[in-house]
């Protein structure tokens, strides 16, 4: 059976898969530094990013998990890299006002990775139906939707805030099913994560296509996708 036949819904993760994220923050990041003038603050931009970059990536990890909450993320992700610099007052109130203004350019950014358009027409004109799995915030994600130009070709926004848990846990996986009313053994989920994506939608009997993106190069067995692409035009060789 080939897998245009074999899938009929595809789960298909935004940030970093679609919506360029990293590239996105990283202007935005800069915009941010500029905006709230932390060269007072700071020998050079890049100890701040430095800082930023290394507390986002674990405070995400330990989100998705269900370690920590929203609100202690929203803030942390910025009193951390703050408390790099010196002669800051490091309030609760100013990681808050930061953490508004870098979503704010963050979700006004228009940038996709490379592909993402191109993708999305293919794969709707072959008749799957699409559906966005997200661990994102509500509001921003809808904003970065409208920005990119992505959203009519989904058929249904799934996103963890409205499931009341995230990826990875099975529990998210089972709301999404329910949300989109597809088959799990007719879906394929798509994303660039190998925890959150892939073993996620592994551990709940969907099959997974991992985009390595971040050049990924050993498997643990039971995070082994069905399928590994490394650009998003291989997908349409596939599906």
């Amino acid at each position: 059976m080939s897998n245009r036949l074999k899938y009929a819904d595809l789960f298909v993760d935004f940030d970093d898969t679609l919506y360029d994220t990293y590239g996105n923050a990283v202007v935005a990041l800069s915009e941010t530094y500029e905006a709230f003038h932390l060269e007072r603050y700071f020998d050079s931009p890049q100890v701040f990013y430095d800082a930023y970059w290394a507390a986002n990536i674990d405070l995400w990890g330990r989100y998705s998990r269900g370690v920590i909450d929203r609100a202690y993320l929203i803030v942390e992700r910025f009193r951390r890299p703050l408390s790099a610099g010196s002669g800051i007052d490091i309030t609760e109130q100013f990681c808050l006002e930061m953490s508004d203004r870098f979503l704010d350019f963050c979700s006004s950014k228009p940038g996709v990775v490379k592909g993402a358009h191109e993708l999305m027409e293919y794969l709707k004109g072959k008749g799957y139906r699409i559906h966005m799995c997200s661990n994102g915030f509500h509001e921003v994600q809808y904003k970065k939707l409208a920005a990119c130009g992505l959203r009519d070709y989904f058929d249904t926004i799934i996103l963890s805030e409205d499931a009341g848990v995230n990826k990875p846990s099975r529990e998210y996986f089972e709301y999404a099913l329910r949300q989109s009313g597809a088959d799990r053994n007719k879906t394929l989920m798509i994303g660039d994560n190998l925890q959150t994506d892939i073993q996620g939608a592994l551990n709940a009997g969907i099959d997974a296509m991992l985009f390595n993106r971040w050049g990924v190069k050993t498997f643990d067995d039971a995070l082994a996708p069905n399928y590994i692409v490394n650009t998003l035009s291989e997908i349409m060789a596939i599906l």
